[in-house]
């Protein structure tokens, strides 16, 4: 079975936030810092990490 990755990351957000209950704040500044770093000097190493 595959699933799409952005599927994959819609669910396991959600249940995240549904589970954990993390503060609006603390969700915003994750997607804002990782929206930024991806577009930073440092997406090269976080991809070579990940992969």
């Amino acid at each position: 079975m595959q699933v799409p990755l952005w599927l994959a990351l819609i669910v396991v957000g959600y249940l995240g936030c549904k589970l954990f209950r993390p503060p609006i704040w603390l969700v915003a500044l994750l997607l804002l810092g990782g929206y930024l770093l991806a577009d930073s000097l440092f997406a090269p190493v976080v991809d070579t990490a990940v992969k």
